[in-house]
This record gives C-alpha cells, sequence and structure tokens, in this order.
C-alpha cells in the first residue's frame, strides 16, 4: 500500500468512494482469543454460568457487532453482509476461549473491519458475562487471518511478506 485512503489531498478524513469499484463476493476471516482462570473456563464450558449460554450469547453479539460495524467504525460503509459464522474453541490446557468470525458479502468494499468487529464483540461480550466471577480476563491476538475479493485480491496472514504467521486455533 502506498498511501492511507481514508485521508483526501488535503489530508482531511473522509469514506472512500467506492462507486466505481466492481461489485464481487468479499470474504474476510478474523479470530482473537480471551484468557481467563481455569475456574471460570470451566463455568463456561460446563454450561454452568448463571447468567446462561455464554458462548451461545457471545455468538449471537459477535453476529450483531459485524452487522452494526459502520455505526462503530466512523468511515467504513455500511454493509449488507450474506453471511456471517462465529466459532467458538474452549482450550482447557491454556485457561482461553479462542474465537473466529468469516464474514462475506457480495459489493463494492471488503469486510475485513466486520470480522474484527465480530470477533471483538464477541470476546467482549464472554468478559461482560462473565466479569463477576473473573475480571482479570484478558482479550489478545484479535487479527485478520484472511481476505478475499476486491481489487487487491486475496491476502492471507500465513503468505505475508512481514513474516507474520498464522497460528491455528
Amino acid at each position: 500500500m502506498s498511501q492511507l485512503t481514508h485521508f483526501n489531498a488535503a489530508g482531511e478524513a473522509h469514506m472512500v468512494d467506492v462507486a466505481a469499484k466492481a461489485v464481487t463476493r468479499r470474504v474476510a476471516v478474523a479470530e482473537g482469543s480471551i484468557r481467563m482462570l481455569p475456574a471460570t473456563l470451566a463455568l463456561i464450558a460446563a454450561g454452568g454460568h448463571k447468567k446462561g449460554d455464554v458462548l451461545g450469547v457471545a455468538r449471537i453479539a459477535g453476529i450483531m457487532g459485524a452487522k452494526r460495524t459502520a455505526d462503530l467504525v466512523p468511515l467504513c460503509h455500511p454493509l449488507a453482509l450474506t453471511g456471517v459464522e462465529i466459532a467458538f474453541e474452549v482450550h482447557t490446557a491454556a485457561a482461553a476461549v479462542y474465537c473466529r468470525a468469516r464474514v462475506e458479502t457480495t459489493g463494492q468494499t471488503g469486510v475485513e473491519m466486520e470480522a474484527l468487529c465480530a470477533v471483538q464483540i464477541s470476546l467482549l461480550t464472554v468478559y461482560d458475562m462473565c466479569k463477576a466471577v473473573d475480571r482479570g480476563m484478558t482479550i489478545e491476538q484479535v487479527r485478520l487471518l484472511e481476505k478475499a475479493g476486491g481489487t487487491s485480491g486475496a491476502w492471507s496472514r500465513s503468505a505475508d511478506a512481514t513474516g507474520a504467521t498464522e497460528v491455528t486455533v
């Protein structure tokens, strides 16, 4: 990338005009995790939390977060999403819940921000539902894994020239 696209020639912030871009299928995948006390993770895994199904609620929150990204990130375009998938994995040894979001649309701009927002909101919901028993939880490693579609084509963290490597969850 040679320039930041959210600034005009005068250096003022603006929403990028995507009118001339081709309508293509756009997909993005993001991930992150939340680490916690083993006892907190046990409550989540057993479904024993008195607030209910933590991961079920977090999944719905993540979907809603993806749909509302343009309301949260000022220069994002509102998009008609065609699919949002949120998957969780409980890792007992790490005392963590891993979250992966896959977001799709057919449009003129990508869904990377929607995938990242879905992960963040999912993990924030886990925190919110469990903070009464564990305020020390830590949200970590929220990042884009891959994107496809559009003028810039496909990108994958595992193939990134910066040497970044994908962590399998």
